[in-house]
């Protein structure tokens, strides 16, 4: 269609649109989540409804499955109750303890089933390939409505700092708040110098170095979380873009292979994610020196 002739043309047509006509649409997977509309002063992104179908999906399982639960266990519910006992026993390997591995198990379950459908979804087809046309800087832009959720670095760093800070709620529950701060501010190592120099004078030596490797763990919990956000996001967006330049090659039968590599490594990272955050939760609900 010519110049002349749209602009002669009695149809409207949208900016974006217009745009699209006279020139390519860029299609890129940014590093950031794109906005698809606004609730006053809330932005919904693409990424955030992917992880709220993630959320949706769980909850209508949950209740489904809530009504059918019996005391003798049949068909998929003795597969689910075989499947949450093995889980359990991998548990068991970390925590040592089954308290614990029941304690930690709705936690730690919830961030993997959570992570693992995230990042399955964003295989699906449609997801990252039916959006809507938007004009940004006199170009038009393709933006998907749904993105993966876990190829956004905000989801990643909400969940290691979630799961970050559930193991300190853990850790004061269980040891105590005195006991679990001085964990990382040793304050009682300076208050045991005058109470045990005289039976121990190496103790003005010692706890100085114990009030110090505290404040390394204060460095250390940071880096944790900096860990979990980063490995969590790098693996599934470079997934996605991998899925991406696939597609741009040969889009039929190209990507197949790839797709099948981002099922299990999907897997790998929900499954990496949920044993780091229960590794943490052991660690911070034992004493020191257990």
């Amino acid at each position: 269609m010519s110049e002349a002739s749209l602009e002669n043309s009695h149809t409207s047509v949208p900016e974006a649109d217009t745009a699209a006509v006279h020139g390519e649409v860029k299609h890129e997977s940014p590093l950031y989540a794109e906005p698809i509309f606004e609730l006053g002063h809330f932005t919904a992104t693409n990424s955030w409804l992917n992880s709220l179908l993630v959320v949706v999906i769980v909850v209508i399982f949950g209740l489904s499955l809530k009504g059918r639960i019996k005391m003798v266990p049949k068909g998929f519910q003795n597969l689910l109750e075989m499947a949450i006992e093995s889980l359990l026993d991998l548990f068991d390997n970390v925590t040592n303890s089954r308290q614990k591995s029941l304690r930690f198990a709705p936690l730690v379950l919830s961030f993997f089933f959570f992570i693992l459908l995230n990042n399955w979804l964003g295989l699906l087809p449609g997801v990252g390939t039916i959006g809507k046309i938007v004009l940004e800087h006199g170009e038009a832009v393709f933006v998907p409505f749904f993105r993966g959720g876990t190829a956004d670095l905000n989801t990643t760093l909400a969940l290691a700092l979630i799961g970050i800070f559930m193991t300190h709620v853990f850790g004061v529950t269980t040891l105590g708040f005195w006991h679990h701060f001085n964990k990382f501010v040793n304050l009682q190592a300076f208050i045991d110098i005058p109470r045990k120099i005289i039976k121990d004078p190496t103790i003005i030596l010692t706890n100085p170095i114990k009030a110090f490797v505290g404040l390394i763990e204060i460095i250390g919990e940071a880096a944790k979380v900096a860990s979990l956000s980063f490995r969590l996001f790098g693996n599934i967006f470079a997934g996605e873009l991998l899925l991406v330049s696939m597609s741009a090659i040969m889009a039929f039968g190209a990507p197949i292979p790839f797709m099948f590599l981002e099922i299990i490594v999907g897997l790998i990272q929900a499954f990496i994610f949920s044993i780091l955050i229960l590794t943490y939760l052991s660690i911070n609900t034992s004493a020191e020196g257990h």
